[in-house]
Order: structure tokens, then C-alpha cells, then sequence
């Protein structure tokens, strides 16, 4: 077979009116031939004494018409390229391929410190091809509750050097559209670049058309519409004008400030009826108004949280041709997101009568100050993940889909699902687990695939639905109610905040109900921490430093989590006997607990990643720690105080010195470390 060769002597030409995303794109490939070749490779002044050849597909008559395709074609000596894209997403994906396939570079290459293989050639066999059109038409990545990557430096908001790497492996997926950020200052670089690296520009569903919040522009107005209209529609008319000429897929709605309903502000809205005609009437407006600066626009209007109740019942009118965002509850299944407690679990997908392009928001991550998954990846089962989004695409959401990708390095097994889903359509899950595997940990990738299982095989079942498996702040936002609750002196009160867990229990019920939820997985994470130290042993370098960056790091963080409630239920527990010393020494126990959690992250911020978990403002162990510190000095005033001494006399002293000892001697009050240290040595 004929072979087109790639090496150090191979000369590019680049289109003589090359974009910025074009350009970006060439950088990245050039960037990546270096790191396999040694040397950055030269261009050439002409097509014909190039060896590659990058080209618009206009300039032959119109060999690709569809959007975002490129082809790859050669001479029929081999001895030249043509790498042909419809447009500049087109030559974009093309040039990415060449990277991926050819130069063995990984699509997430910057997240799980794969290097590629260096290399003194590569043979190409000469057989054209044309890139397959995508499963989705609009795919990409909502970058939120992004605090990794603000604090991962020193600049707010985050500069280019955070931004390029998120916005290139998007673009290796195939993705064409994003999301940078949530309500980060629009003075940042994130939207100026992404559409500089080529991508669409959509919203957040708190800020239609990519506008301000009104708040944050005007603090001490009301946010009634019907007060402000002429202020609302100064914002968006304002955020058309400057995003008109960008590619954009355009959001229409109307929610409250802070991402919250309206209604909380405009308290007059007290019907499903008034609230749906208000809705449909800014859609209808705000759809009037883009229509007047940009032609044939690309729209989409969220159907989310209480608007999915709305739109369900009838009560929103959308404009023909919009697309209907249809979103999961935060947890990977189609249904309504529970709110506080209240949890409808409405189905979130079109029926045969909803008429017109339909698309998806889904979460691989999530924050709701519940149970949700931040700092580690997706607790339910990757079959169920693909069974739901394959479901959503036979319903006929599969226009857009836009994924909730978090800080992306703790998520990169899902992203990788998801990307091959937005591509194709459908994928075997355990067949891709095995790939994954091999790619990544290939010296121990079967030790490795069973890590991955038993994970989500151990994840706690904190409910009875589907997708009712909890992640790490399942460990920190009720343990901290449950303080809270405790120390306000409320604990003969339901803990309102927790009956989306545990049901009408009462306050010591509901202590009991996560401890008998938790006490049984113990086992189970310290059985899968220790295959994961022992699947260490057989890696080594880039294979060993992604797997306990990754996978070992969130069984930590789940082991830590879970042992650290257990230790607070059961400080509980004997502070209701009347065991003080005892309850003092278990919440100490909960600290040194969840202080492993804070250790898991520190080891995993070597090299570039240092910092990169000093804003976990979301999970927030450090929060979680705040809170335990504060219990332990209450608990130590049963018994312990006013000298703080009295505990030390009374477990800890040898009994011959209480008969004898001098009081300017010993009264000098223990740490709660140290304390605690010695009570549980006498005590457990």
C-alpha cells in the first residue's frame, strides 16, 4: 500500500487568508509535531512545493458542503496531502485528527499527562477520507462551578494559559460550542478566545442572550420586568450588538436573578398562569429583537427546573424553530432536578406533539448543597448515563447538547463517554471502559477496569431512584446542617433542610438515617483503596501519576467523606447519653477524617496542578472542617470548662498525681488534639 510520510522534512502550506481559529489550530498541530519529531515543522510559500497542503473546500468547487466536514485526499504519487475543510471548523477538526490519529497525541492529553510517543517518522497509508457528520448537530461543554480553575491561579478571571487548554480538548472531542464559566466578569479573555479558537458562544440560562444580570447592573432597581422593561431590554439589546457578528447560539428566557425563578422578586406571579404568560412574552420580545441584528439566528430557550413544570403544563408559548433545551436532574437522569425538597421527578423529555428542534443540558457534575458530585466523577453507572442520553436522542433531543463538564480533570472518563456519544450516537460501555483502560493504564489496565467498576458498584444508594448515588458533597453539606442544627440547640426540631434525604424523621431519626446509610460502605472503600494502591504498583510513570491523580484520589476523597460522618453521627449519639467526653472524642475523629480528604488534595497539586484545589469553595471540606472545630469546642463545654482541665484530671492523670499534683504544674489546658488523642486512648 501506498504511505504518505510525515516527518521532520515534511513542509506546510496554510491558507494565505487563515482566521484565527485556523491559526490556533495550526499552532496546536505544529506544537504537537514538534513534541513527536523534535523539531517544529517548516511552511512553505506555495501549494506546490508543499508536502501538506491546507485548503477551504470553496477553493474546489465546493468538494464539502456540509458543515464542519474535511477531507483528507492525497496525490496520486502519495508523496503530497490535502487536508480540505468546508469551513474553519472544518480544517479545525482536520488538523486535530492528524494530531490524534497520526501523531498519537490524546484528545486529553493536558489532563491525564499522556505523552505522545516521540517518533523519527510516520507512515500514512494514501486512502482518502471524509470526516462522518455528527450524531448532534450543536455539542459542547458548560465550564461551571469552575472554582478549580479560578483558584488554580492568581488572576481573576482566569487568564488565557487556563482557558486554552479546556477550549482545545473541547475542540478534540469534536465540540463546537461552549459555555466559559458561570458569571465570571465580562472583561475576561474566556469569550473573546473561545471564539477566537473557532467555537460557538452560548448562555448561561440566568442570563438570556449572553446579558448582564440585571442586578449586578442596576443594584437598586426592581427586577420586575414590568417595572424595568425598558431597562431589561437595554441589557439584551446592548449584548446582541456585541455579540452579532460572533458565531452564537442565542438563549431566550426568563429566569431570576442569582439563578433562581423570578417569582422570588416579583412576588405578584403567584400563578403557574401569570408566571407562563410572563415567560412567553420575554421570549417572544427577545426573539423579536435578535431578529432585528442577525439573520436567520440559531436559537434555544432552557426548559429547566420549575420551567419544565411550566412548559409541561401548557402554560409557555415558544417561537417555531426555537430549540427546547431539555435538561436531567443534575444526577444523569431525564427528569425534573429536585429543588430543596421538593422533587417532582417530572419527565424531562419531548413527547411526539412537541414539534421542532430539541436539545439536551445534562450533568456529568453538579452542585446542589446536597449529594451531588464535584470533586469526583459521576457516582451512577456509565450504562446509565448512556441508556438516558440515548432515550433523549430516539425522543428526538438531539440537536444540541450541552454538558455540564465541570473543572474537566476529574471528569475525563465521562467526557470521553460523552464524546463518543455526541459523535456516534451509541457505545458499549464496557467495551469503552476497556479501552479506556488500556489507553491510559495499559501495564495494569485490567486491575485498573476493576477499580472503575467497583467505584461506581460502591457508591452510596442514598434513595431508591435511578439515579440516586451520591458523590462527595453527599459528605459535607448535610454533615454541616446536622452541626448547625445541633449546636443552635434545635435537635428536638426536624432538620428541614435534610427531608429531601431522610423523610419526616425527627432530628435524632435523621442523624440515625445517615449513619445506617453510611456505616455499610466503609468497608468496601478501604477494599477498593487498597486495589487502587496495589493497581499502583504496577504502573509506573505518566500511567501511575494520572491513576492517583484520578480515580485513587476520588476513592479517597469518598473513603474520608464517609468515615468522617460516621465519626460525627456517632458524637451524636453519645452526646444524647450524656457521654460528653466520649461525643468530644468521635468529633475529634471526624476531623482527623475529613482531614484526609485535605491531604488527597494537596498530594495531587504537584507540578502544574499546584493550587489547582485551593478554591474548593463548593464542596468546601475546609468548610466542613470550620464547622467540626466549632462542634468540638461546644461538646468540650459539657464537663471541660471553665478551666479545660477537667477532663485531663479526671481520665488522663495518673491517679497517684491527683492526690498530690501542684496546680501551677498541670493546669495547663490541652489542645483539642491533644486532648482528644489521649481520651480515645483511655475511652475507645
Amino acid at each position: 500500500m501506498n504511505c504518505f510520510i510525515l516527518d521532520e522534512n515534511t513542509l506546510f502550506y496554510l491558507p494565505k487568508q487563515m482566521t484565527k481559529p485556523v491559526k490556533h489550530a495550526a499552532d496546536i498541530l505544529f506544537r504537537d509535531f514538534e513534541k513527536v519529531f523534535g523539531t517544529r515543522p517548516r511552511t512553505a510559500d506555495s501549494e506546490d512545493s508543499a508536502s501538506v497542503v491546507i485548503r477551504y473546500s470553496d477553493q474546489i468547487e465546493n468538494l464539502i458542503e456540509k458543515p464542519e466536514s474535511f477531507q483528507i485526499s492525497f496525490s496520486e504519487s502519495s508523496n503530497k496531502m490535502y487536508i480540505t475543510g468546508s469551513d474553519d471548523l472544518g480544517i479545525i477538526y482536520a488538523l486535530l485528527y492528524i494530531s490524534e490519529k497520526h501523531l498519537g497525541v490524546d484528545p486529553f492529553w493536558f489532563w491525564t499527562e499522556k505523552v505522545p510517543e516521540r517518533k523519527e517518522k510516520v507512515e500514512i497509508p494514501a486512502i482518502n477520507y471524509i470526516s462522518p457528520q455528527p450524531k448532534v448537530r450543536f455539542r459542547g461543554w458548560f465550564v461551571n462551578d469552575e472554582v478549580c480553575l479560578i483558584g488554580w491561579t492568581d488572576v481573576y478571571p482566569p487568564p488565557k494559559e487556563v482557558w486554552m487548554p479546556v477550549f482545545e480538548t473541547l475542540l478534540r472531542c469534536g465540540g463546537n460550542m461552549v459555555i466559559a464559566g458561570t458569571d465570571l466578569p465580562k472583561t475576561g479573555i474566556h469569550w473573546e478566545l473561545a471564539s477566537e479558537m473557532g467555537l460557538y458562544i452560548t448562555h448561561h440560562h440566568a442570563e438570556p442572550l449572553g446579558a448582564e444580570m440585571f442586578f449586578r447592573v442596576y443594584p437598586d432597581k426592581s427586577a420586575s420586568y414590568d417595572e424595568s422593561k425598558n431597562l431589561y431590554e437595554g441589557l439584551w439589546e446592548e449584548s446582541i450588538k456585541k455579540q452579532k457578528d460572533k458565531k452564537v447560539v442565542w438563549v431566550l428566557g426568563f429566569r431570576g436573578q442569582g439563578d433562581c425563578p423570578f417569582w422570588e422578586n416579583a412576588p405578584e406571579y403567584n400563578t403557574p398562569q401569570k408566571r407562563g404568560e410572563l415567560i412567553s412574552r420575554v421570549i417572544h420580545r427577545q426573539y423579536e429583537m435578535l431578529c432585528n441584528y442577525v439573520e436567520n439566528p440559531p436559537f434555544s430557550t432552557y426548559l429547566y427546573g420549575e420551567i419544565t413544570e411550566l412548559y409541561m403544563q401548557g402554560l409557555i408559548d415558544i417561537p417555531d424553530g426555537v430549540i427546547k433545551i431539555w435538561s436531567d436532574n443534575g444526577y444523569g437522569e431525564m427528569v425534573s432536578r429536585r429543588q430543596g425538597n421538593h422533587n417532582p421527578r417530572i419527565p424531562s423529555l419531548p413527547s411526539g406533539k412537541d414539534m421542532g428542534p430539541h436539545g439536551l443540558y445534562y450533568h456529568i457534575t453538579f452542585h446542589d448543597l446536597q449529594a451531588s458530585n464535584h470533586l469526583v466523577m459521576m457516582p451512577n453507572q456509565p450504562s446509565m448515563i448512556k441508556d438516558e442520553l440515548i432515550k433523549a436522542f430516539r425522543a428526538g433531543a438531539d440537536h444540541y447538547l450541552l454538558l455540564n463538564c465541570g473543572n474537566i480533570r476529574m471528569h475525563v472518563y465521562f467526557l470521553d463517554i460523552v464524546k463518543r456519544l455526541w459523535k456516534e450516537g451509541d457505545i458499549d460501555t464496557e467495551t469503552h471502559l476497556e479501552e479506556y483502560c488500556k489507553n491510559y493504564f495499559p501495564s495494569a489496565w485490567e486491575k485498573a477496569a476493576d477499580c472503575y467498576r467497583d467505584y461506581f458498584k460502591y457508591a452510596i444508594r442514598y434513595g431508591d431512584n435511578p439515579s440516586d448515588a451520591a458523590g462527595d458533597e453527599y459528605y459535607h453539606h448535610p454533615a454541616r446542617k446536622i452541626i448547625g442544627h445541633w449546636i443552635r440547640g434545635e435537635i428536638g426540631e426536624v432538620a428541614e433542610d435534610l427531608l429531601w434525604a431522610t423523610g419526616n424523621l425527627t432530628f435524632p431519626e435523621q442523624v440515625r438515617f445517615f449513619y445506617d446509610k453510611l456505616v455499610g460502605s466503609v468497608t468496601n472503600f478501604e477494599n477498593l483503596k487498597e486495589k487502587c494502591l496495589d493497581t499502583c504498583k504496577s504502573l509506573t510513570g505518566e500511567q501511575a501519576v494520572f491513576f492517583k491523580d484520578n480515580i485513587l484520589f476520588q476513592v479517597r476523597l469518598h473513603l474520608s467523606g464517609c468515615k468522617g460522618f460516621i465519626s460525627l453521627c456517632k458524637a451524636f449519639f453519645e452526646y444524647e447519653k450524656g457521654n460528653y467526653p466520649l461525643a468530644f472524642v468521635y468529633a475529634s475523629q471526624s476531623i482527623w477524617d475529613y482531614r484526609e480528604s485535605l491531604d488527597a488534595m494537596v498530594e495531587s497539586e504537584h507540578g502544574k496542578w499546584k493550587n489547582f484545589y485551593r478554591a474548593d469553595w463548593l464542596t468546601n471540606v475546609k468548610s466542613t472542617l470550620y464547622s467540626l472545630e466549632a462542634l468540638r469546642k461546644y461538646l468540650r463545654m459539657f464537663g471541660d470548662s471553665p478551666d479545660f482541665f477537667l477532663w485531663y484530671k479526671e481520665f488522663i492523670m495518673p491517679e497517684n498525681e491527683k492526690k498530690i499534683y501542684l496546680e501551677n504544674t498541670h493546669r495547663r489546658p490541652l489542645t483539642d488534639d491533644d486532648l482528644a488523642m489521649k481520651l480515645k486512648e483511655k475511652l475507645l
